[in-house]
């Protein structure tokens, strides 16, 4: 690892990082352990706006990993973060799940159809052609366009499912408007998240799975950056991009280790 500054918190993805679907990667849960052992401070972070931190920390717990809810932090969360610092006690016309609904209610917004100050895009099971030209309207009428995130399409299952960035697409293409994404790659949630924990760039390093969003965003909020192989990004593509992370591990379990080599000195176990 490049940077001779130990590492006194950590950042990671968790979809493709921490669990697959509702199943644990080996390591995660090992992982998670070392960082609550140590007394590093670090969050979990999501671009699925989809779910509340309880729910997560829920889906979490079923897979083997424990984590507590205020180590989540999701793209939800930094959306409304950014509403209230933009125009606190604003309000909303908002598609999306309880997850995002729930982060733009707690700060204080109105929820609203009429003459919102922004229209806010989240990812759903449920997209409606009625709440998308309702979405479409209200932006030709004045109201500002934010999403969660970009991105394009969502795994399940059964196969692909269209996400956040492909029906902003469609609405963007309707209207005109681009949107401002707030999730990654926007290194706003990363600078969100180190904001959170009162961490700082230069001693917290980014976990993730996939160069274009998780690796990115961490490069350009100045982070160090883990590429783990359990995920989107296959080793044969890491060259055809013209970044690179810090470093490459074949999985999480390659990362717990390091929880104890890159700590200050004084908080390294004793030998």
């Amino acid at each position: 690892m490049t940077n001779d500054k130990p590492v006194a918190t950590w950042l990671t993805d968790m979809d493709g990082v921490l669990v697959h679907e509702e199943h644990a990667i080996p390591g995660a849960a090992e992982f998670i352990k070392a960082l609550q052992d140590s007394g590093r401070r670090f969050l979990v972070l999501t671009n699925n706006s989809i779910y509340t931190p309880r729910d997560l920390r829920a889906r979490l717990r079923a897979s083997g990993i424990e984590v507590p809810e205020d180590a989540l932090w999701t793209s939800a969360l930094a959306t409304a973060q950014f509403l209230d610092d933009q125009r606190p006690g604003g309000s909303a016309y908002v598609v999306g799940e309880a997850g995002l609904t729930t982060a733009i209610h707690d700060i204080g917004y109105v929820m609203s159809s009429r003459d919102p100050d922004y229209v806010v895009l989240g990812e759903t099971r449920t997209y409606s052609f009625e709440s998308i030209t309702r979405a479409i309207r209200l932006i030709e009428n004045g109201a500002r366009f934010i999403c969660t995130n970009p991105d394009a399409s969502g795994p399940s299952t059964e196969g692909k499912l269209p996400a956040t960035g492909a029906v902003a697409a469609l609405i963007a293409k309707a209207t005109g408007v681009e949107p401002y994404y707030v999730g990654k790659p926007n290194p706003l949630m990363m600078r969100s998240a180190l904001n959170q924990i009162e961490a700082h760039s230069e001693t917290t390093v980014m976990i993730g799975d996939r160069l274009d969003t998780d690796i990115r965003s961490g490069l350009e909020a100045g982070l160090r950056t883990i590429l783990v192989l359990t995920g989107s990004t296959r080793p044969e593509k890491v060259d055809r991009y013209p970044f690179v992370p810090t470093l490459i591990c074949d999985s999480i379990a390659d990362v717990v280790p390091l929880v104890d080599e890159l700590a200050p000195a004084e908080d390294r176990p004793s030998e």
